[in-house]
C-alpha cells in the first residue's frame, strides 16, 4: 500500500457517521465478560458472539471496520465464511490486534511497558494476507503517585512508534493507542497534563520512526477525572479539556481520533463524544473504537443464548445508531428511552 493508499484507508476507518469496533478482547478479558452472564468462555462461545455482533442487521452503518484478536480472525460464521470475508461483504474493514499484552516495567513499580515488537514483522504479513487492513497496539500510562515517569511514556511512546513503521511498511494501518487510565482519584486537570506529555512524546517518537500521519488513526483516552475523583465533570466539560489537550498535541495532519471507551458506561461514552462533536471547530473526525461501550448491552441481551439472537443484534444495532449520531453532534439523552 502507498501512502495514498494507506490515507484512503484511515480516511474510511472516521467516515462520517462510523467507528470502530473494538472486539479484540485477550482470553482473559473475554473470560471476564462473560462471566458477567455466567458463560463458560469456550471457543465456540466466542466464535458465536463475534458472529452475532459482526452479522447485525445494518452493522455498515454504524461501524467501518472491526479490531479482531488473532483466534478471531481466524474463524468462520456459521454458513462457514472467514470472519474477515464477511466483514468486507458488509462493507465493514477487518482489523487486527498485534501486542501481545502490557507487562510489568522492570525496575519501574506500578509501570507497564507493551510486548510484542519481536517477530512483528512477520505478523503483520501474515495478518495482511487473512485480510486485515488495519491494526492496533494498546500502550497502558498510570497514573499514582509520582507515576508516570517520563521514562515509561518515552518507553511505550518508541515501542507505539516502531510498531506503527512496520505496519505501514507492511501496507496496514496503525491505529496507535496511548492510554492514560482512568483508575485512581486523580482530578480531570491531572489527566489532562497526563495525557498532554503522552501524545507530545508519541508524536515525536512518529516523527522520528517517519511514520506517515496521514496514514495512521490516533485512539486516546478523553480527558476526565479519575474513576475515584472526588470532583466529576459534565459531558461539556470533559469535550472542552479534551480537545484543548489534542489542539495542542496533536498534528491536524491526523485523519482522525478514534476514542477508546475505557472505563465509562455506554451513555457516557456517547455523550462525551456527542459534546465534543457538538462543540466542532478542529482538524480531525473526532470518532469511536469503542469495546464495551458498543458490546456491554448487546452481550447481555444475548446471554449466550441461540434464541436471543436477535434480541442481542437488536441492542447492538441500537447503541450503534446512538454513538453514530454522536458523530454529529445529534446524540441527545431522550434517544436512550427508544424515543428517538
Amino acid at each position: 500500500m502507498t501512502h495514498h493508499d494507506l490515507a484512503a484507508t484511515a480516511q474510511a476507518l472516521v467516515a462520517p457517521g462510523k467507528g470502530i469496533l473494538a472486539a479484540d478482547e485477550s482470553f482473559g478479558t473475554i473470560e471476564k465478560r462473560f462471566k458477567s452472564i455466567n458463560l463458560p468462555s469456550t471457543e465456540e462461545h466466542r466464535r458465536a458472539y463475534r458472529e452475532m455482533l459482526f452479522t447485525a442487521k445494518g452493522v455498515g452503518d454504524f461501524v467501518s471496520g472491526v479490531i479482531m484478536f488473532d483466534e478471531t480472525i481466524r474463524h468462520k460464521t456459521k454458513a462457514g465464511m472467514a470472519f474477515p470475508k464477511a466483514l468486507a461483504t458488509l462493507g465493514v474493514m477487518p482489523g487486527i490486534k498485534v501486542d501481545t499484552g502490557a507487562k510489568d516495567l522492570a525496575g519501574y513499580p506500578g509501570e507497564k511497558i507493551t510486548e510484542g515488537l519481536d517477530g512483528l514483522r512477520e505478523r503483520l504479513a501474515e495478518y495482511h494476507a487473512l485480510g486485515a487492513t488495519f491494526a492496533k497496539w494498546r500502550a497502558v500510562i498510570t497514573i499514582g503517585k509520582h507515576i508516570p515517569t517520563r521514562f515509561c511514556i518515552d518507553a511505550n511512546a518508541h515501542a507505539l512508534a516502531r510498531y506503527a513503521a512496520l505496519c505501514q511498511e507492511a501496507g496496514v494501518v496503525p491505529i496507535v493507542e496511548p492510554e492514560v487510565l482512568m483508575d485512581g482519584d486523580h482530578s480531570g486537570e491531572r489527566c489532562a497534563e497526563v495525557t498532554e506529555t503522552t501524545l507530545e512524546s508519541v508524536f515525536f517518537q512518529l516523527h522520528a520512526h517517519r511514520v506517515n500521519l496521514e496514514g495512521m488513526l490516533l485512539k486516546p483516552n478523553m480527558v476526565i477525572p479519575g474513576k475515584k475523583a472526588a470532583t466529576r465533570w459534565s459531558p461539556e466539560q470533559i469535550a472542552k479539556a479534551t480537545v484543548r489537550c489534542f489542539l495542542r498535541a496533536v498534528p491536524a495532519a491526523v485523519p482522525g481520533i478514534v476514542f477508546l471507551s475505557g472505563g465509562q458506561t455506554p451513555q457516557e461514552a456517547t455523550a462525551n463524544l456527542n459534546a465534543m462533536n457538538a462543540m466542532g471547530g478542529f482538524p480531525w473526525q473526532l470518532s469511536y473504537s469503542y469495546g464495551r461501550a458498543l458490546q456491554d448491552e448487546a452481550l447481555k441481551a444475548w446471554g449466550g443464548d441461540t434464541a436471543n439472537l436477535a434480541a442481542g443484534q437488536a441492542a447492538f444495532a441500537r447503541r450503534g445508531k446512538m454513538v453514530s449520531a454522536a458523530r454529529y453532534g445529534k446524540y441527545t439523552a431522550k434517544m436512550e428511552m427508544g424515543v428517538a
